[in-house]
């Protein structure tokens, strides 16, 4: 992806009036025929354009698209030096480019043109850290948090995976080596047809959380009449211990025999202690929501420089959300190591083009209202923003909803881009850390695994201090893409070491197991 830089890029423009913002175009003259504008501007207000400066034709919002240079309409409009839509109409120098006068067109186009094959890869910096303070597991694997889990195979026994949760906490709170005890609830497991494409999700899924390497120890709570068989889902997994309500007589007989089984959990997790690990051993999930037209020009890029950092080092990397991928998955399809890994990612577009038309939707139907009042437009924006958060390193796989990701440096997972959704399949997948880039303060957390918060700008940075715990906003230029990715980087080593994220602190996390919901509901 082109770098993104504060800077005008067409003929030299007069000096800045008080009322003139400035507008931020790829270092690619000729390139990009649109802006941003960092200010709201009022109609009337003077803004740079490709040669000076012309009134601005509307009112526009910060961070909004300005035409810098005329658009015939049915023209491509760029921006990232990248397609994002055809011009509706005629537009003038000045004029706001949004939903009424933007759209994609011919939805058949591509982004993009063939290019070169890119140069052998180097990541943007030198890592700073070769290690983090992890759990180390009698498998050999590393954990960055220790939770006790109680897993509910069904809907219909969530409430009393919760009354467990709730009391086991109570009871020990404070116990070495405890980071908590976790109920992971959900809304399945009943009222689906077995051996169907959605039972096949949830159980792997469930067969992800039940063996992540962030859990001690887990306890299977089944009511015990539901499709969803502990059997089906666990095997004979010795780890995995099941009570059954209706079997036990009650609720209360479930809870009580699960505190038993509890107790003995925690008493095995007091000689735990953190010890040195190589960054190797970390996988990070990288997450975007809320998102405005600062992430892809801020928060998104710092976080592809520490993504690179981590690749470097020979961690594991994962990105997802296919339908926020579409109109940008030729720069990954770049990025490639092999020609087998660039057809499945076309493949997987065209079966996400037949899902949604099957449903009566379109994917540019994915930015949400609030993506658009943040100033992105078409898909095909977002995708390109949303897809610098995975940086620069060659994509050495892809893999399915939820199944373990195993290759070092960048894998590409198959998700929708709803965030809880998309984040449960990457924890079910392994991954032991979360990064989440946010332009209009997105809340999340997603226990077992920490889950850092990044702000698009400093505004919402203090305006929701309470939530992100890293401000992206003054990383406009590729320089400062670096220092901030680097900085970003050695934050998200600190919280695999154990220093929690805001997240954390409140609490958040209980509730944001959201498995892919796919088929008939019977």
């Amino acid at each position: 992806m082109t770098n993104v830089r504060g800077t005008d890029t067409g003929a030299a423009a007069p000096a800045r009036t008080a009322g003139e913002p400035a507008v931020p175009l790829v270092a690619r003259p000729g390139i990009d025929n649109i802006g941003l504008v960092r200010t709201d501007v009022a109609a009337g207000t003077p803004v740079r354009v490709a040669r000076g400066v012309v009134p601005a034709a509307d009112d526009i919002a910060a961070g909004h698209k300005v035409a810098v240079s005329p658009i015939a309409a049915g023209a491509e409009v760029r921006k990232y030096g990248e397609v994002i839509g055809v011009a509706a109409r005629d537009i003038r120098p000045g004029e706001h480019v949004h939903v009424h006068n933007l759209g994609l067109g011919d939805a058949t186009a591509r982004a993009g043109a063939p290019r070169p094959a890119p140069p052998a890869w180097r990541p943007p910096a030198e890592a700073t850290r070769d290690h983090f303070l992890g759990y180390r597991r009698a498998d050999g694997r590393a954990a960055t948090r220790n939770y006790l889990a109680v897993l509910p195979t069904v809907n219909c026994s969530a409430t009393v995976a919760r009354m467990i949760a709730q009391a086991a906490n109570d009871r020990h709170a404070g116990a070495p080596g405890l980071d908590g005890v976790i109920a992971l609830t959900h809304d399945l497991g009943c009222g689906m047809a077995e051996g169907t494409e959605g039972d096949d999700l949830l159980r792997r899924t469930l067969r992800g959380y039940a063996r992540h390497v962030n859990i001690a120890g887990v306890l299977t709570v089944s009511l015990g009449c539901e499709v969803n068989q502990p059997e089906n889902v666990f095997g004979d997994d010795p780890a995995v211990r099941t009570l059954t309500i209706q079997a036990l007589g009650g609720t209360a007989a479930t809870v009580n025999a699960a505190l038993d089984r509890v107790a003995e959990m925690v008493g095995g997790l007091a000689t735990l202690a953190r010890e040195p690990v190589g960054l190797h051993e970390l996988t990070l999930g990288l997450q975007c929501g809320g998102s405005d037209a600062y992430s892809g020009l801020t928060a998104n890029p710092t976080l592809g420089v520490a993504a690179d950092l981590l690749a470097a080092a020979g961690g594991r990397v994962v990105l997802g959300e296919t339908p926020e991928i579409y109109g940008a998955e030729h720069l990954l399809r770049d990025r490639a190591a092999t020609p087998a890994i660039a057809e499945r990612l076309d493949e997987l577009i065209a079966w996400w083009q037949r899902y949604v038309t099957r449903h009566g939707a379109a994917l540019d139907n994915n930015p949400s209202k609030g993506n658009r009042a943040g100033g992105i437009t078409t898909i095909w924006e977002k995708s390109l923003g949303a897809v610098l958060k995975s940086g620069s390193s060659p994509l050495n796989g892809v893999v399915g909803y939820a199944e373990p990701v195993t290759a070092p440096g960048l894998t590409f997972m198959d998700t929708p881009g709803y965030d809880p959704v998309s984040a449960t399949g990457m924890v079910a997948g392994g991954a032991n850390l979360l990064a989440f880039t946010t332009g209009r303060g997105s809340l999340f957390g997603s226990r077992p695994v920490p889950c850092l918060k990044i702000s698009t700008t400093s505004r919402l940075y203090q305006h929701m201090s309470g939530d992100m715990d890293f401000d992206a906003g003054p990383a406009m230029s590729r320089d400062e893409h670096v220092r901030y990715g680097t900085r970003l980087f050695e934050t998200l080593v600190d919280m695999a070491s154990g220093a929690p994220s805001k997240s954390e602190a409140l609490g958040f996390g209980a509730e944001e197991i959201v498995p892919w919901r796919m088929g008939a509901v019977l």
